[in-house]
């Protein structure tokens, strides 16, 4: 099982790079990230969530291996629509609020055998994947609120910040 980095690491907080190479250790990686995504109960993980600075996501939001998503150097070529629903992260535990996302989205990447992919997305997987690539961002589900909202988690972002130690 891969350590899940928890806000404040700065890993979260970096752009991370391109995937030039598409090799053994990188579906390594893959196989391991959707390990820990399923053990942490998530529906979705981003490289940079286990200290992994490339831009690499795995989502599952239907729990069967069928519903298994690798989108590697995503881009979001058309995003429509929006809606708000809660929101949790496994790098930001105990805080959850609404965010409010594009509905739907169209998105360009390449798969694990390095095959360029387009996928439209609706409803919890267009939410999950934005999720994701924002953390590819260096940005975290808590920056999307508006200041109300910010002010309620406020107390719980502050003791993430005072228990965190540096794994490095």
């Amino acid at each position: 099982m891969l350590k899940i980095r928890t806000y404040p690491d700065p890993v979260l907080s970096r752009q991370a790079r391109a995937i030039r190479e598409i090799d053994r250790d990188l579906r390594t990686l893959i196989s391991e990230m959707f390990d820990t995504m399923y053990e942490g109960r998530g529906v979705g993980l981003a490289a940079p969530q286990v200290g992994e600075g490339i831009r690499m996501c795995v989502v599952n939001c239907t729990g069967d291996s069928d519903g298994e998503l690798v989108l590697i150097n995503p881009v979001i070529v058309e995003a429509t629509g929006e809606a708000t629903d809660e929101e949790g992260c496994l790098s930001v535990p105990g805080v959850r609020s609404k965010v409010i996302r594009s509905e739907r989205i169209h998105v360009r990447a390449y798969d694990p055998r390095g095959q360029e992919l387009e996928l439209e997305a609706d409803g919890l997987q267009a939410r999950c994947i934005q999720h994701e690539l924002d953390h590819l961002d260096g940005r975290l589900f808590f920056q999307r609120l508006n200041e109300a909202a910010r002010m309620a988690v406020r107390r719980q972002i502050k003791e993430l910040e005072d228990e965190y130690k540096d794994p490095a």
